[in-house]
């Protein structure tokens, strides 16, 4: 009898925005799609607290979907001191897998610094309080991002789209956080970002796709999806030369533990 092919490993989009008008025409498809190409799960973080319900809405649409509620850095214009709170009550209510996506954005001009501390910090204390790992944006923020983690302290997560140097990324694993590796890995001239992944500690290592943003290079200036997300699990594997089947088979490992997903 002849030996049946073993099914690749399955793959885990640790952020994915499936909730953004971009989708809303073909949800359905794109979860089919990342189906197909063996992405079994998807974590898809919130933005701010208007879109709350209709990311609830998203996640609804398959089990394999994993909603996080947060207030991203960049609408900043949206969020209030109430919402923190109500992110409080929303996480205790909805029982999501992680606080995100939040974190600081030092590249987009005009974005108030302190304002985006307070509510960092406000959603690294309710992470903490509520024992769920947070989902961190960290745009040219890299060091104090880390600062603040280490002086909230008690916290566990990721660091997504990770564009810093190794000494930082050392300093994030020493804290428990990992990092969130996509599309930018695959562009050739990405040089110091594909040397980490190259060399980093899988134990450390998640995929992503931040879809419907960042595509990797052989989806340049098209929409991102999750069905994306081999590509960059294969580049990885590349850049490691070792089989794709180990980086998914280590990163799909990686999520279920850090969001303790099920199986």
């Amino acid at each position: 009898m002849a030996k049946r092919a073993a099914a690749e490993p399955m793959l885990v989009d640790s952020h994915c925005h499936l909730d953004a008008d971009e989708f809303a025409h073909d949800r359905l498809e794109v979860i089919a799609r990342a189906r197909t190409a063996g992405v079994a799960m998807q974590v898809l973080p919130a933005t701010h607290a208007t879109e709350w319900p209709a990311l609830r809405e998203a996640a609804a649409l398959d089990p394999g979907l994993h909603a996080a509620y947060g207030l991203h850095p960049t609408f900043l214009q949206h969020h209030r001191d109430p919402h923190l709170p109500e992110l409080e009550a929303w996480i205790e209510r909805e029982r999501p897998v992680a606080v995100g996506e939040c974190g600081l954005d030092f590249f987009v001009e005009g974005l108030d610094a302190d304002a985006q501390s307070y509510f960092f910090e406000g959603q690294l204390r309710i992470a903490r309080d509520a024992d769920l790992p947070v989902i961190v944006h960290a745009r040219r923020a890299v060091d104090q991002v880390t600062a603040a983690i280490r002086r909230i302290g008690g916290l566990r997560g990721v660091v997504h789209s990770f564009s810093g140097s190794r000494q930082q990324a050392e300093k994030l694993w020493e804290l428990g956080f990992m990092l969130g590796l996509g599309g930018p890995v695959t562009y050739p001239r990405a040089n110091r970002l594909r040397t980490l992944a190259a060399t980093m500690p899988l134990e450390w290592l998640l995929l992503e796709t931040d879809a419907p943003d960042q595509p990797d290079a052989g989806h340049r200036g098209q929409r991102n999806e999750p069905a994306r997300l081999r590509r960059v699990c294969e580049t990885i594997a590349q850049l490691r030369d070792v089989a794709a089947d180990e980086v998914a088979a280590a990163t799909t490992a990686n999520a279920r533990r850090l969001f303790a997903l099920p199986d």
